[in-house]
């Protein structure tokens, strides 16, 4: 079930990346009518189930808002198979470690 509802959701992702526009640096982004807050928060659990991700943020990719997932180390990053777009919004995948609280 699990697995099902996971590939629903990237296909739903890979279906929807083609959409959008990418804004200058400083405007505000809506690429697929929500912003870029609205759908990590829609995705950000999906997206933590994933094995060997250890967080969400959104940053800036090219000067573009964009939602970063951060993986626990080399392996997880080959292994986390995300679409390259979340409703418009650029998804990059990166090697953080594990997060640790000071």
């Amino acid at each position: 079930m699990r697995c099902s509802l996971l590939a629903h959701l990237l296909l739903a992702a890979m279906l929807t990346a083609c959409g959008g526009s990418r804004a200058h640096e400083g405007e505000t982004t809506h690429v697929s009518g929500k912003r870029i807050e609205e759908v990590l928060a829609a995705h950000n659990d999906s997206l933590m189930a994933l094995p060997g991700v250890v967080g969400t943020a959104i940053g800036r990719c090219d000067g573009a808002p964009c939602i970063r997932v951060f993986v626990r180390d080399s392996a997880a990053a080959r292994a986390t198979r995300l679409a390259e777009r979340l409703e418009g919004y650029v998804v990059r995948v990166e090697v953080s470690g594990m997060f640790h609280a000071r």
